[in-house]
């Protein structure tokens, strides 16, 4: 099944998208069932994007996905919410001059991953090629090919071999290059 029949673009039965005018679509993207896209700004998902059941984006920002970038199960992107700390009260059940909203954007860069149930914050750029663990809370920008549990980076990622794999890839014919669910 392909529920919103957008080009290229493989989605589910239980997949939800509420604002798909605001979306900007590339090629070869998966969106998994008990997927919610809420997209209230504009968004951009690139091409060769996988977004993992029970993931959610939300909030009312910007989002930008850059080619090769996945969300793990579970995930939350959160590009905007109620800022408790100051003088904000309340929920969208009351007017927004209570409430002290912060919006932003998030940006996940070319090859970036997002581990099993993790929480990306506003106002977050991941770099490119960034390998985020699972359970992380992203509040910052993470510095591209590092390896990240939360905003600690514990390691890096081998740029090289990574983009030795993609010279292979592009090399291939379109047919060799996509997963079976696109043949």
């Amino acid at each position: 099944m392909d529920k919103y029949k957008i080009p290229y673009v493989k989605t589910f039965e239980y997949t939800k998208i509420i604002g798909l005018e605001n979306i900007e679509f590339g090629k070869n993207i998966i969106i998994d069932d008990f997927v919610i896209i809420y997209a209230k700004e504009k968004m951009h998902i690139g091409s060769f994007v996988h977004i993992a059941s029970f993931s959610s984006i939300s909030g009312g920002g910007e989002l930008v996905m850059e080619d090769f970038s996945g969300l793990a199960s579970g995930c939350r992107i959160v590009t905007g919410s109620d800022d408790f700390k100051e003088w904000g009260f309340g929920n969208p059940t009351i007017a927004e001059q209570f409430r002290n909203l912060k919006t932003g954007s998030v940006k996940i860069g070319k090859f970036a991953i997002i581990g099993t149930n993790s929480v990306i914050l506003p106002n977050v750029v991941i770099g490119e090629g960034v390998s985020v663990a699972a359970n992380s809370v992203v509040t910052k920008n993470l510095e591209p090919w590092g390896i990240y549990v939360g905003n600690k980076k514990v390691g890096s990622r081998d740029k090289e071999a990574v983009l030795k794999n993609y010279e292979n890839f592009l090399a291939t014919s379109e047919n060799e290059r996509v997963g079976k669910l696109f043949l």
